[in-house]
């Protein structure tokens, strides 16, 4: 069992990191291969990729097994890693990226769910707290790990990488997770599938492009928020007559599965959004470093690390876990209120204390919305379960920092309206090595308009987290057993 879990972990570690990991890569990826207007794909791709075919693949876990689809996962995965690394042009890299996004979706949804198949619901806490820190921990290291091989190797190592480790965990893996000779024949919903990833595609392209590729009020926003809403329309109309629906309707009506879903969005909102102007913050107020600014997110990995160990034991030893997001929720609408009296002289003990406590918020909610709809969900359900909660987190992230990033750039734009910076011809110019080759007083009126314009940011953040907290509240408490069979409560 602990194979299992370690070698899921790392498949999922690796997944993760490659949402992050191209971030400081892009600037010498551009450089090498050129293709500078379609550096968002090189991030979008992926995202896009493994946002689509999550909750596909985990109708596919639960229908043919997860030991299968783990070993299709880890494939696509891997092929895509290694022709991102042969890429010779942007748009090749792009598709390679999108073939890695379909193998990379399934590990999340997979490692989770896996961990329902192996584990009693009661010890689920833990192994899922372990999980959520996992995920944190790759989202700071991604970065880090980015500029370290482009530094010392090349890019093409930020996913060469992925090819012994891959293969090491997916040998530990296929050793350790044994098949059970049960076949299950069904028929896949393919037209729900498909309406469902029309969605989603839709969701993620136009809160990724929509304000900065082309504007929300161009012919092609509106085109895909039409697409958008009837391709839901027909997902909803196909669904309820389904035999054997992708994302069974049913579930909805699970007290556990919506409140968790809107907590699981919220969470996503919060984290992302944390996770992508905090870097801005430190190199555009503060003058820090691309590696230095990520070195400071540390705190923030501290307190997921932290807070999702001790709630994963709370729930292993009480079997009980509604208390946990609420406390998250309240620790992080904290930490983000925090975050809205940003200003050049902040201290850093004082941003650090702000992170930690997002980080906590976070680490707290993590593990406790995968245990407990895999608690409240009939068996056969389990991954279709898990894959929703990591749907709607995505979703959340997705929606979050495109909202957030408009809203930010419109705030610069209104701040440094009319305003003549001496070495700065346009606002598009801003990054650390702009801003230290900018005279002392035009160093600090850019420093100031940052710091203004993102504290409208974490004060819509920190709403969210209230609004999270609210339905918090309303979460029913199912118990968590010690029997491996999960319960199966009256949907209604």
């Amino acid at each position: 069992m602990r194979l299992v879990i370690g070698s899921v972990a790392v498949l999922m570690l690796l997944a993760a990191l490659d949402q992050t990991i191209v971030s400081t890569a892009l600037p010498t990826i551009v450089a090498d291969l050129g293709g500078l207007d379609h550096l968002s794909w090189v991030v979008t791709a992926y995202i896009l990729a493994s946002t689509m075919v999550a909750p596909l693949y985990g109708k596919l876990g639960d229908t043919f097994g997860r030991r299968n689809v783990v070993f299709f996962s880890v494939g696509l995965f891997l092929l895509g890693s290694v022709l991102c690394g042969m890429a010779t042009s942007m748009l090749f890299l792009i598709l390679a990226r999108a073939l890695q996004g379909l193998g990379g979706g399934g590990l999340f949804v997979l490692a989770l769910s896996i961990i329902g198949d192996v584990i009693a619901p009661k010890d689920r806490g833990k192994i899922q707290g372990v999980f959520a820190g996992v995920f944190g921990l790759s989202s700071v290291a991604g970065p880090l790990l980015g500029g370290w091989f482009v530094d010392a190797f090349s890019w093409h190592w930020i996913f060469y990488i992925n090819l012994p480790f891959g293969l090491l965990a997916l040998a530990g893996f296929a050793y350790g997770f044994q098949p059970t000779g049960k076949r299950v024949r069904a028929k896949i919903d393919v037209l729900g599938a498909v309406t469902l990833s029309l969605t989603l595609a839709c969701v993620v392209l136009l809160t990724s492009l929509a304000g900065t590729q082309f504007a929300w009020s161009d012919p092609q926003a509106i085109g895909l928020m039409a697409l958008c809403g009837a391709a839901l329309v027909a997902f909803l109309f196909i669904e309820t007559r389904a035999a054997d629906p992708i994302l069974p309707l049913s579930l909805f009506k699970m007290n556990t599965f919506w409140v968790t879903s809107i907590i699981s969005f919220v969470t996503g909102a919060m984290m992302f959004g944390a996770l992508t102007f905090i870097p801005i913050y430190l190199q555009l107020a503060k003058g820090a470093t691309a590696t230095a600014s990520g070195l400071q997110l540390i705190p923030m990995t501290f307190g997921i690390l932290g807070a999702s160990t001790i709630a994963g034991r709370y729930m292993t030893a009480t079997g009980k876990y509604r208390r946990l997001p609420i406390i998250g929720l309240s620790v992080a609408s904290l930490g983000l209120l925090a975050l809205t009296r940003l200003s050049a002289d902040m201290p850093s003990v004082q941003l650090w204390a702000a992170l930690i406590a997002v980080g906590a918020g976070m680490g707290s909610i993590f593990p406790v919305v995968t245990t407990a709809v895999q608690n409240a969900a009939p068996r056969h359900l389990l991954g279709t379960a898990t894959a929703a909660g990591l749907m709607f987190r995505q979703v959340g992230g997705s929606v979050a920092v495109s909202a957030f990033g408009a809203l930010f750039a419109a705030r610069m734009a209104a701040q440094m309206n009319g305003m003549e910076v001496e070495g700065l011809s346009s606002i598009a110019e801003l990054g650390p090595k702009s801003l230290a080759a900018l005279p002392a007083d035009a160093q600090t009126l850019v420093a100031q308009s940052v710091s203004s314009a993102l504290r409208p940011v974490y004060a819509i953040a920190a709403s969210l987290a209230v609004v999270g907290l609210l339905f918090a509240f309303l979460l029913d408490e199912i118990p968590l057993e010690s029997r491996h069979t999960p319960r199966k409560p009256d949907p209604a």
